[in-house]
């Protein structure tokens, strides 16, 4: 009798021939995974794409600067399996064998040093820094010596003065730590709008009280400057270069002691806000002097002196550390808020359209016509404050010498 086919497989002795006797086939998961050889390195693409910057790097610090520069953040580094980018950069760091020095500089063997910008010794940066403080003392002196003289005379005398007291400024800027280090730093606009609102401190508050009741009577009329302002400005160069050296020397230690970005950030914010009280206590300082010794033009006006050299110390700060776009936009706000003030009293002759200056007019009949900076440049210097305390927690904003701006580089 035979036994019905149950579908099971019948065991085959050793020795049975035949093609029963052939192995049944491995399961599908065995001939998938032939062996445990783990997930793929996530990290060998990264160590491919920056193979320049990780061979070449001192520390592991550069090279979290540089990932950081390239837009790799912590949220990156998560996908690398990394808590972060310092992390990650310790990783690359080992696994990437270091370039050798003479063949991967090229100051090495047979080609000559790269040239160095002149820095000068302290003491002569020094001296520039005061240096539009003294000029613009001396055109005041020149100004009031030629008072008897014709106004074309004193036009002249006064136009003089600025022009070399722009010149004294930009040569104060271009030495020590208010020098840029990023080439490329900054639209060429800028120096225009940090000239207007310079300008608007001086003689804004004279122009929009003659164009409010209902002048300037041109070419007749002879502007009245700020003269405390003017001088208390061109000394606050000299305190500007010291906090901004200072906060550049601590950021640069606050990131060698930093072992992720979260503590960066940490130890930053509160460098630049107390750089930042830092320099208004010193510029509060210079214009109580310069009042002193000039006469002022009320606390509004000396309020509105402040921020604006807050203003420009942050604008200067960001752009120094590599973020050129976001500094002219700050004083180019200010210098656009300004500018609406005079257009709409001017708009406002126009008939048919009277109403449009009267929130200029009330602002300046309750405090005073330096209300209109004050407003503009506190706002304008609020906005940087705040744009620095995010922008400047990176760590390639404190990298010595980094090869552009360092907005340029972030996503």
């Amino acid at each position: 009798m035979t036994t019905p086919d149950t579908g099971a497989t019948r065991a085959v002795p050793a020795g049975e021939d035949g093609p029963a006797a052939r192995p049944a086939p491995p399961p599908k998961e065995a001939t998938a995974r032939p062996g445990r050889r783990g997930p793929a390195d996530p990290v060998r693409s990264l160590m491919h794409r920056h193979q320049e910057l990780c061979a070449r790097a001192v520390d592991a610090l550069e090279i979290a600067a540089g990932l950081e520069a390239h837009g790799v953040t912590d949220r990156t580094a998560a996908r690398f399996r990394h808590r972060d980018v310092f992390s990650l950069a310790e990783e690359l760091y080992a696994r990437v064998p270091r370039a050798d020095p003479e063949g991967a500089r090229p100051d090495g063997p047979g080609h000559p040093p790269a040239p160095v910008p002149a820095q000068g010794p302290g003491g002569v940066r020094g001296v520039l820094q005061l240096l539009p403080g003294a000029v613009c003392v001396a055109a005041l002196a020149a100004v009031a010596s030629v008072g008897a003289a014709p106004p074309a005379v004193r036009s002249a005398v006064g136009a003089a003065g600025g022009v070399l007291l722009a010149l004294a400024v930009r040569l104060a800027v271009r030495s020590g730590p208010l020098r840029l280090r990023h080439r490329g730093a900054g639209p060429w606009t800028a120096g225009l709008w940090v000239c207007w609102t310079a300008g608007y401190a001086v003689y804004g508050d004279w122009l929009l009280e003659q164009l409010l009741a209902g002048g300037p009577d041109l070419p007749h009329a002879a502007p009245r400057a700020a003269v405390a302002t003017a001088v208390a400005l061109s000394f606050a160069l000299a305190p500007a270069a010291g906090c901004a050296r200072w906060f550049a020397a601590r950021g640069r230690r606050g990131l060698a002691a930093s072992r992720d970005l979260g503590e960066l950030a940490a130890r930053i914010r509160p460098l630049l806000l107390a750089a930042t009280v830092l320099f208004l206590g010193a510029l509060v300082a210079l214009l109580l002097g310069a009042d002193a010794a000039f006469g002022g033009d009320g606390r509004t006006a000396m309020a509105a002196a402040a921020a604006l050299g807050v203003l420009l110390f942050l604008a200067r700060l960001l752009a120094v550390h590599g973020f050129p776009a976001a500094a002219a936009t700050g004083v180019a706000a200010a210098a656009a808020l300004e500018a609406l003030a005079l257009s709409l009293v001017l708009i406002a002759r126009l008939p048919g359209l009277p109403p449009l200056d009267v929130p200029v007019e009330a602002l300046t009949t309750a405090v005073g016509p330096a209300a209109v900076p004050a407003v503009a440049c506190t706002a304008a210097a609020v906005g940087l404050l705040v744009y620095g305390l995010r922008a400047l927690t990176g760590a390639c904003a404190h990298r010595s010498a980094p090869s552009g701006p360092a907005e340029a580089q972030r996503p």
